[in-house]
């Protein structure tokens, strides 16, 4: 099972590494930055996925892609109490995204926009992630949670 998780992880991360995603930011991708870029990802899976999956399979996931978040932590040099630190802000970044994402379908195109710029800097005009997120849901929507599990894939939406 792990595996199947380690691609999902993949996924994910060869997603968040997109280098247009930085274009519409103001900041330099460092780590901070694309782990909020992967989290939005996540979100957005999670939330797709939910009534598909098993909830003790989502723990799963989201319990295994936490533990690979604290290994890179640890490899960037972090000690014991920084990282200890660090995950309790990541694992309340991730809870706040969590929560405007399962509003996404109701939130209008400026709520919308708002709720990406609290989390990053994004350029003043661009609603560059309103409409990436939006193809991002739909191309979800098409798949099944097990394509996401094969193997690291070509993400094209």
């Amino acid at each position: 099972m792990k595996n199947k998780f380690l691609n999902i992880y993949n996924n994910l991360v060869k997603l968040t590494r997109n280098k247009i995603l930085y274009k519409n930011t103001s900041n330099n991708e460092a780590f901070s930055d694309r782990l909020t870029m992967f989290f939005f990802h996540f979100a957005f899976f999670l939330k797709l996925f939910k009534n598909q999956t098993s909830k003790k399979n989502l723990q799963d996931l989201y319990d295994f892609i936490f533990k690979q978040i604290e290994l890179s932590i640890r490899e960037i040099g972090y000690g014991d109490i920084s990282v200890n630190k660090k995950m309790k802000e990541y694992v309340n970044l991730m809870y706040a995204i969590i929560d405007r994402v399962e509003l996404w379908e109701n939130l209008d195109s400026s709520s919308k926009y708002k709720f990406f710029s609290d989390f990053i800097d994004v350029d003043k005009k661009s609603s560059f992630f309103v409409r990436y997120f939006n193809k991002y849901a739909l191309y979800l929507t098409k798949n099944s949670f097990n394509y996401f599990t094969k193997e690291v894939i070509s993400l094209k939406f």
